[in-house]
């Protein structure tokens, strides 16, 4: 409890412990006083007090309903609308992450984790549980609800009012953790506004809670909150809105916990690494000595190689960006951006090497694929294959079959358009699209086959090369930024939509019976054209009517009142 000593004349003094009561919202004091008797005037100036101190105080918020009844959705829909910090009912996190290894956290603050200590185990736990269909033993459930959830309590301690929203934080969690959970969510709501779902431990919760919010599977357009029924759900969640976002800073021991995780045993790139050894051992081998003449299928087989070694890395791509989402809405590390930033640039620096072993290992089975052209060309023939997973892997919400289907287009396309399959065949009208696929331009720079290949480019082959084998992207960026500006505009459609509705009474309304006295400094900041002095008199007054004191004239309130 926030705690200090207000003087209010020579001979009297407050010991302060703020709380809060249900619904009102108002302040208690426990008095303390060296005389047994008290006057009127002392006393009422003590409950005025409690007024006046009043929008110092965060709010708890329960959002309760039948099962089925939308929850989760009217959840959902929050996250969607404010500015807030979202903790899903079940929470994803890599499970092969070592709890340990989670920069700026303490997990012996975990109810649990002595455990782990007295086995030896603290450094090696992991988070546990399934990734790509494969189980990974580590934390249970329940163990990892309340590492998500101290895991919120420590990253937003340092920070002060922001929207935490909370699904089913109980769930899972065996009854002799929730005293844990409780006295978390009491810390928090000092700073924090919180708004939650529960389908156990309800009552406890409805105690706790300054706002009750109750959804129905009947009319799912209307809300009950507290005692106002028929409250119209959209109205309801633009009010969920006092809060900010979470700001996180970016350290080194971000990049630090990117790169222990991603090398790890189980992050993909050891797996990577031993798979095209292997490849290329074999290639080595069953391809020495390799003749002039031979060079077509040398570097079909070699590129192949390069494909498949890649290809495992490339499709764990969704499961990572899924994963990685719900770790960030979990404050586990920096921003989701950074995240997709640093795993492209570790994903082309994977093409990066893997083409260059290529490179070096068809040096050494034929001599005549050699020079500085050659490898960059292969490098970028490589990357017009790879290039189109990595984009639809991490920077849209495809599913893993969608990625899989549009992510082979390219390989497919080749085979068809690029003619380095078909030599001089083809329907005239189609075989002009040979001019938009790398791989034509890298057969037009390799010996004994650049003479079958029709109309070679005579100078600027490279270049060609390189502008084709980058096509993908330059669609990809072209659909995105097409897609962005829309919702761009959709949500300046829907911002002076919402913002007409803040103007409203029922909306100032909902705000004051949501979060009392803060909401007016809100509704004075957007502008509301409700009448806010008479509102701030209507709370005051009703906060006195609700604690049993006038707010025009001096109260007798009894010690024992007091």
């Amino acid at each position: 409890h926030l705690e200090a000593e207000i003087r209010v004349s020579s001979r009297y003094y407050f010991n302060r412990k703020i709380n809060t009561l249900s619904k009102t919202n108002i302040l208690y004091f426990i008095f303390y006083s060296n005389k047994s008797k008290s006057s009127n005037t002392e006393k009422s100036l003590f409950v005025r007090s409690t007024i006046r101190l009043k929008k110092i105080i965060m709010t708890l918020t329960v959002c309760v309903g039948a099962s089925g009844s939308g929850k989760t959705t009217f959840l959902n829909d929050v996250y969607k609308s404010h500015k807030c910090t979202y903790i899903r009912q079940y929470h994803n996190l890599r499970p092969y992450i070592k709890v340990s290894a989670i920069p700026n956290f303490d997990p012996r603050k975990l109810p649990y984790w002595d455990i782990y200590e007295r086995e030896n185990k603290a450094n090696s736990i992991i988070v546990g549980g399934t990734i790509a269909g494969q189980f990974m033993a580590g934390l249970s459930g329940g163990q990892r609800k309340l590492l998500i959830f101290e895991l919120i309590f420590q990253r937003t301690a340092p920070q002060s009012d922001l929207l935490i929203v909370l699904d089913e934080p109980f769930a899972g969690v065996t009854d002799d953790f929730v005293p844990f959970i409780t006295d978390r969510l009491n810390e928090m709501r000092k700073k924090h506004n919180i708004l939650l779902v529960t389908n156990d431990h309800v009552d406890t919760l409805k105690k706790m809670a300054d706002n009750t919010v109750t959804v129905s599977a009947i009319d799912r357009t209307k809300v009950k909150i507290n005692d106002r029924e028929g409250v119209d759900r959209n109205l309801a969640l633009i009010s969920m809105s006092i809060g900010d976002n979470y700001a996180y800073s970016t350290n080194n021991n971000d990049l630090k916990f990117f790169t222990d995780v991603e090398f790890s045993a189980n992050g993909g790139i050891p797996g990577i690494a031993g798979f095209t050894t292997f490849a290329f051992g074999l290639f080595l081998l069953t391809f020495w000595n390799s003749q002039p003449g031979s060079e077509a299928l040398v570097l079909i087989a070699a590129g192949m190689i390069s494909y498949f070694s890649v290809n495992p890395y490339l499709l764990q791509l969704v499961d990572w960006r899924i994963f990685m989402i719900e770790e960030a809405e979990a404050l586990l590390h920096s921003s989701k951006s950074m995240n997709k930033l640093l795993k492209t640039n570790l994903t082309v620096l994977l093409i990066l090497i893997i083409s260059s072993i290529q490179f070096g290992i068809m040096q050494a089975v034929i001599d005549t694929l050699s020079g500085v052209d050659m490898y960059f060309a292969i490098l970028f023939d490589n990357a017009s294959l790879m290039l189109a997973p990595i984009c639809l892997g991490l920077y849209t919400n495809l599913s893993l079959q969608a990625v899989q289907i549009l992510g082979a287009f390219p390989f497919l396309m080749m085979i068809f358009f690029s003619t380095t399959f078909s030599p001089g065949a083809g329907v005239d009208g189609l075989k002009n699209l040979r001019y938009l696929f790398s791989r034509y331009y890298l057969f037009c720079m390799t010996p004994s086959v650049d003479i079958m290949m029709e109309g070679c480019p005579e100078s600027n082959n490279l270049l060609y090369l390189i502008l084709s084998s980058l096509l993908i992207v330059f669609i990809f960026l072209t659909v995105i930024g097409g897609m962005a500006l829309r919702s761009k505009l959709q949500k300046k459609k829907h911002s002076e939509s919402k913002r007409q509705s803040m103007m409203t009474m029922e909306y100032a309304e909902l705000q004051v019976e949501l979060f009392g006295e803060k909401a007016l400094k809100k509704l004075k900041h957007i502008g509301s054209n409700v009448d806010l002095k008479s509102l701030e008199n209507s709370v005051r007054s009703k906060s006195m009517e609700d604690d049993g004191t006038s707010s025009d004239e001096p109260v007798t309130v009894s010690d024992e009142t007091v």
